[in-house]
């Protein structure tokens, strides 16, 4: 099978970024920032597009998050795609930890726990680490499998999309908090069919204009 291109892009910066846990409370969009820089990797993605594998990118994916879409939407227009909702590329489910300050959650002392063992941590009412990366690396595997030989986007969330960058790296669950993906960032994987390759990380370089 033709190996497939994934782009993944975290959603852009909202009123909550760096300061709560969101997860998969409702109605939470972009802020004016996150719009600049949803656009900004619009006109990124698009200028790359002729060089990619198919010659341009074959589909857009998005988190059913408001967010996600949101961030979706100037991609799918640049490139001349619609977006399409992929479940698997969902927010972890925090459970009773969703809406609260982060400030107070470093205070708990499981917050270590999920730094160091996030393998061993299942949110309180919520999904487990684990169930998490299991989830988005199984959507990803079924998206890849539709696309041989193509270029694919998928928008989703910070720590889903490290739980991913962890498998194709090949590190352990335990060590995916040492990833950084920031805002509106692109990592490119090559998924083919014997290992996938790395091209990039977390490159920003498209908002610099837009920090």
């Amino acid at each position: 099978m033709a190996p497939t291109l994934v782009l993944y892009v975290r959603h852009g910066h909202t009123p909550t970024t760096g300061a709560r846990l969101p997860g998969r409370a409702p109605n939470l969009y972009l802020s004016d920032k996150g719009r600049t820089q949803a656009e900004a990797v619009a006109r990124h993605l698009a200028d790359r597009a002729p060089g990619l594998p198919g010659g341009a990118v074959a589909a857009v994916y998005a988190s059913p998050m408001e967010r996600a879409r949101e961030t979706a939407a100037p991609i799918a227009r640049a490139v001349g795609c619609r977006i399409r909702t992929a479940s698997g590329l969902n927010e972890c489910d925090f459970g009773a930890w969703t809406g609260r300050r982060l400030q107070e959650l470093r205070k708990l002392k499981s917050w270590a726990t999920v730094q160091d063992q996030p393998s061993a941590f299942r949110f309180p009412k919520g999904e487990s680490f684990a169930e998490m990366q299991d989830r988005i690396t199984g959507q990803v595997d079924s998206l890849v499998s539709r696309h041989p030989g193509q270029t694919i986007v998928c928008v989703s969330h910070a720590d889903p999309l490290k739980a991913t960058l962890a498998r194709d790296l090949g590190t352990p669950l335990d060590l995916f908090q040492r990833l950084e993906v920031s805002p509106c960032s692109v990592s490119a994987v090559l998924h083919g069919s014997h290992r996938p390759h790395i091209l990039n990380i977390n490159a920003t370089g498209h908002l610099a204009d837009h920090p």
